[in-house]
This record gives structure tokens, sequence and C-alpha cells, in this order.
């Protein structure tokens, strides 16, 4: 069976080792989406994953709420990935972007006062981050077949721009309550017409993205990342299994190079989920490599590696104070703690700072 350390391919990405960098919103980006040359120390010492999966990145300005998180819309934007991505070939790496719409996370002051858009005119609960600290989430407006055909091509503009940006692929960001998870979960999707009710109707907008964007720059080069277990900022489903089970059955004719799932364990840090685990029915739904996220550390990874029921695991929390994140895991060393109170700070401070096991930085004092 294979271990932690072996090589893998995921589509056309040849990958050293099984431990991928899970996507991980740090808020280092300018005030106008752009990234910075911070993000292209941070992320080249961080090379010596298997494959790094970008902070989720906005394709269009409808689709990013989050202050100081990424865009790709745009050529400034374009060209500040491009620095990043140079940075992490350099070291060695590998690196894929995050395609991200929030849907109805986007609070109206990043949309000049307009409502976010989303499955149905619905509220998340909580709080936005936004340029002027959190603020309470406002009601989106359901979009139009006319808008959503609009959403499909920004998805597909995106990718030939990720590409265009360096980056090895592409993620779809389908998970975690933003705006594909809305339209595919009953609880934010109320449509009565082609894309709501039945489970096929709440998928379509996920498969149209998924084909746009592999239309666009090659299945080989396109993942999926969905979260099927539990609640997500208000979104949820009480049936998940025949929805994730008949989604992974689609992208695996599709033909994408991997599917990632957030989905905590019942002991997770982080609350536990509504329902028993999906993962295993979408395993024996999904033909291609299957990447599981949420609170892994290295003896529980290793040994659902070894037992065959996933393919790879993307490590986010660990990878943030670690950046040598596989060295230690090989090495058998202690991870190194990290701070939240800096997850989202914009400076180097719980950031580039964190050292090697070996007292240097990233993937260069690694090895």
């Amino acid at each position: 069976m294979p271990t932690l350390f072996d090589p893998i391919r995921l589509g056309a990405i040849e990958c050293p080792n099984r431990m991928l960098m899970a996507p991980l919103t740090r808020g280092r980006n300018t005030r106008d989406h752009v990234p910075t040359p911070l993000m292209a120390e941070y992320y080249s010492q961080r090379a010596s994953a298997g494959l790094i999966i970008s902070e989720a990145t906005g394709i269009s300005r409808q689709g990013l709420g989050w202050a100081y998180a990424p865009g790709i819309w745009n050529a400034e934007q374009i060209a500040g990935w491009k620095m990043v991505t140079d940075a992490v070939h350099a070291a060695g790496g590998r690196i894929v972007c995050q395609l991200w719409h929030m849907g109805r996370i986007v609070h109206p002051s990043f949309l000049g006062g307009e409502a976010g858009v989303s499955a149905s005119a619905t509220t998340a609960p909580g709080f936005a981050h936004t340029n002027d600290g959190k603020q309470a989430h406002q009601q989106a407006r359901a979009l139009h077949p006319a808008g959503i055909a609009d959403i499909v091509q920004d998805y597909r503009a995106a990718a030939g721009d990720a590409l265009d940006a360096g980056f090895d692929g592409v993620e779809i960001h389908a998970a975690n309550g933003y705006l594909i998870d809305q339209f595919l979960r009953s609880s934010a999707n109320h449509r009565t017409d082609r894309y709501g009710g039945s489970i096929e109707n709440r998928m379509r907008l996920l498969l149209e993205v998924t084909e746009a964007v592999c239309g666009e720059i090659g299945a080989d080069r396109v993942g999926v990342r969905l979260s099927p277990n539990g609640d997500s900022q208000g979104v949820n489903d009480p049936d998940p299994v025949p929805l994730f089970t008949a989604a992974a059955r689609e992208l695996s004719k599709i033909g994408i190079a991997f599917l990632e799932l957030r989905e905590p364990p019942k002991d997770g840090t982080r609350g536990k989920p509504d329902h028993p685990p999906v993962h295993p029915a979408i395993r024996a739904s999904f033909d291609g490599p299957l990447i599981l996220n949420s609170d892994f550390d290295g003896k529980r990874a290793a040994e659902t590696i070894q037992c065959g029921e996933a393919d790879a695991i993307a490590f986010g929390r660990g990878f943030l104070a670690n950046p040598d994140l596989p060295s230690r895991i090989d090495r058998g060393i202690p991870l190194a703690p990290d701070y939240m109170a800096t997850w989202y700070t914009q400076g180097p401070v719980g950031y580039t700072d964190y050292p090697t096991a070996d007292g240097g930085q990233g993937r260069e004092a690694a090895q």
C-alpha cells in the first residue's frame, strides 16, 4: 500500500508526496486584492508540499467579499500571482489556484451597496469579514438564469487567467457554504427552476462550472473541493449521501484530476458533523484520486493512506506554523503551534516568520 511519502499523479501534475497544503485564507493581499511579495515568500517556504492549493481566490468583484483576500480578474492580480507561482516553482514546488465565488457571504460594502447573490434570497448567519471590520450578513438576491450563465463564464475566464499567472492548474471551490455549495444543498437553495429542487437540478451549477473550466484548461488540470458533511456557514442538507455521491459520479465522468473533501472527523476539534462520514460513499462513486482534509495529524494521515481510504491528505493548520511540514512528519518532529491572532493580519508576523525544525525558513532549510 502507498504511504504519505510516495509520489502521486493528479491529472497532469506530478506530486512528489501525498501531503498537500490545503487552501488557507491569510489576508496578506492589498486592499484591491492583489498578491504581494510577502505572499511569494510564504508560499515558496512551503514548496515541499506535494501540491499547494492556494488560498481561495475571487473570480470576480461580485464573488469576493473578504478583506485583503486575492482576486484573479484583472492584469495587476494576474501579475501578482505570477510572482508567487514563479517563487514556488523556483523552490521546486507545484501550486494550483482555488477559484472562489462567495455568493451570499459577500457583504454589500464590497459591491457599492448592492446585495450579494445566491441560489435564493437567503441570509447567512454571523458576520462578514469586511474592510471596516465584522458586519452582519445581509440578505442576498436570487440569481436569474442569465446571471448564472455570467458566473459560469467568470469561472472559465478565471481558469485561463490562472494558467496565465503560472499556476499548474485550478481547484473549483464548491464547499464551505459558498456560492456553489449554496446551490448544492437544500437549506440555501429554494429554487423551483432547473437549478433547484431535485439533486440533478441542484448539481447543475457545479457541473456547468466544472465543464466550462475543463473546456478552458483541460480536465487534467482541474480539481474540485466539496464539504459533504454538516453545517457550513448556515448551508446544510438533510440527506447528504445521495447528493454528494451523485455529484462525485458526475465529476468522475467529466474526468477531473482530483476531488478534495473537507469533512471533519466525529471527534474533530472544530465541532462534530451532523451526519456519519460521507467520504466512504464518495470514495466508491469517484474513479479519480480522492483527497481528504480536516484535522489530520501525521499518524491519522498515514493510516488513512495505508488503508486506501484516500489517495492523499490536505493539511491546513499544520502548514501555518510548519513550513517544513512533510519533513517534520517524516522525522517524527512535533509540530509547532500556530497563533490565531495572526491568521488574518497584514504583515509577516505569524506568516513568514515561523522557522523550520532546523531553525531556517521553509524548503531551503528543510533540505
